[in-house]
This record gives structure tokens, sequence and C-alpha cells, in this order.
């Protein structure tokens, strides 16, 4: 059962990187098992065809975005009880970490299956989507408290600066990825925790 549950693993990791590095419809089912070191019969008592495989490793990807997501925002939520320095907090931590993070996922996966057709699309897509609004409702909250709390320092529309916040992460990878610079996406991150600590004003 282990070697399973270790060869299913193997399967998506490779896959993971190489769908990455090529993008999903350039990405053969041979290559992949080649990478994980692994046989066809591995792979179809796995994944009933590549089109499952994809939509696995995009509910697997937007899980651990998901876990980030909270494990970042519960480390800030536990130093201050203030939603703005709270929300700065988040920023701070996720730019901080940027750099492990960048090593290891270089990339955005989602890109690759939002531009490309395949069969199972719609099913895949709406998991992007879950992800998109997850971090939307969690970062509206943050700045819906805050803005609550005091007055900000020019109107703006929250539920789009919540998206900014998603557009700047993800964003920020391709960018790194079009440098050669992985830590590009820590910059951007600088620039938005300057702007939310302009506009927030937390004590």
């Amino acid at each position: 059962m282990a070697d399973a549950a270790d060869a299913r693993k193997r399967i998506l990791d490779a896959a993971q990187q190489l769908v990455m590095d090529r993008g999903f419809g350039s990405t053969t089912v041979d290559a992949i098992l080649e990478a994980a070191g692994a046989s066809k019969g591995a792979f179809f008592h796995h994944f009933a065809s590549k089109a499952e495989l994809g939509h696995e490793l995009v509910r697997r990807y937007a899980a651990a975005d998901g876990e980030m997501l909270e494990d970042l925002m519960a480390r800030a939520e536990a130093g201050t009880s203030d939603p703005a320095e709270q929300l700065i907090a988040f920023i701070e931590a996720f730019e901080q970490g940027i750099e492990d993070l960048s090593l290891a996922q270089p990339g955005c996966l989602f890109v690759s299956f939002i531009y490309e057709q395949f069969p199972g699309q719609d099913d895949t897509r709406a998991l992007i989507l879950d992800d998109v609004l997850r971090w939307r409702e969690r970062i509206l909250d943050k700045l819906a408290l805050a803005t609550a709390r005091r007055t900000p320092a020019a109107d703006v529309d929250l539920a789009s600066l919540a998206d900014q916040v998603f557009t700047i992460v993800e964003g920020g990878f391709i960018l790194a990825r079009a440098t050669g610079d992985p830590l590009k996406l820590r910059d951007q991150l600088r620039h938005l925790r300057t702007y939310l600590t302009l506009l927030l004003r937390p004590t």
C-alpha cells in the first residue's frame, strides 16, 4: 500500500515539475513516467487519463496554496489583534519566506490549465476559481475589519484590492520566471506592503 502511495506521489511530483516547465499540453504521459521512474501500469492504476491527472495536480496545488494562506494568516493573527497589522504582517511573512517558496515552486501551476483546452477542463478550472475566491474572501475580511476601525487614507474598492493581493502573488511568479530572478516576487510584495501601510494606517 505504501509503495502504491509512493508511486502516485512520484508521478504527481514529476508531472507538476514538467507541466510548470513545458505546459500541460506539451507534457506527455511517457515523459512523466520517465521522470517519475514509474510504469504505465502504475499510472493507469492511479489515473484513468492524463486529464484526470491534471485535475488532481490542480486539486493538490490549490490545497497546498490554501494551507499556506491559512498558516501565514494564523501567524499574523497570533501577533496582533489589529486587522490592518494582521494583513501587513501576513504580507511581510510571505515576503520573508519567498526565497524558499520560489525555489520549491518556481511558477504558478494554474497558468498552464487556464489557457489550454483539454477534457474535463471546466471542473479543473472550477478548482482554480475556488482558490482565487478563497484568497479574495480571506483578504477582504481583513480589509473590511481594518477599514471599519479607521478610515483608509484614500477611497478604495475593497474587493478589487483583495483581488490585487492574489494578482501580485501569482503575477510575481510569472515575473520571476520571465526574468530568471526568483526574488522578483519579494520586491512586488514589499511594494504591496508599503501601499497597504500607507492606506490602512496601522497604529
